[in-house]
């Protein structure tokens, strides 16, 4: 019986550390759908906002291009700021959960090509390049386009 009890405290012991990294990767791995969930609900409730700003704009002004921009700038912060948390899911479960090179490399180009939609949506959301971008006030289009959409309406 002592025998026994040796070989399952051999067993035990070895198989602790190994228990402590799939743990670790299992809750890095939930941690990186949480960011990917967080993710898709910022999208998701980024794009009704967006319209529900839109919508209040052109109850106050009409469908202009006031209205239009609402929309544009509201919807184009929430792509940006979507892209970005999605960009750390990815990062987080390329290092945490499955580091290997090809992981890597596809991090990589998964992470240029949000870098290079990010870099588009806000030359367009914003008007200008981003290395002038200083002149025009910085980050913020969601709350400007927020403060357009509820401005009290002026008289004609």
């Amino acid at each position: 019986m002592p025998h026994y009890r040796r070989q399952v405290h051999v067993i035990l012991t070895t198989a602790a550390p190994e228990t402590s990294a799939e743990t670790f990767t299992g809750l890095m791995d939930h941690v990186a759908q949480g960011f990917e969930a967080l993710g898709a609900a910022i999208l998701i409730v980024g794009v009704i906002w967006s319209f529900l700003l839109a919508a209040r704009a052109a109850r106050r002004s009409g469908w202009s291009a006031n209205t239009y921009l609402v929309l544009r700038q509201a919807f184009g912060g929430t792509l940006l700021l979507g892209l970005e948390v999605l960009v750390a899911a990815d990062l987080l479960r390329t290092v945490a959960v499955a580091p290997s090179l090809e992981n890597v490399y596809v991090l990589g180009l998964i992470v240029a090509i949000r870098t290079f939609l990010s870099f588009s949506l806000e030359t367009e959301i914003e008007g200008v390049a981003p290395w002038r971008r200083a002149t025009m006030g910085g980050a913020g289009t969601i709350r400007r386009a927020a403060a357009s959409a509820l401005k009290p309406e002026t008289p004609p």
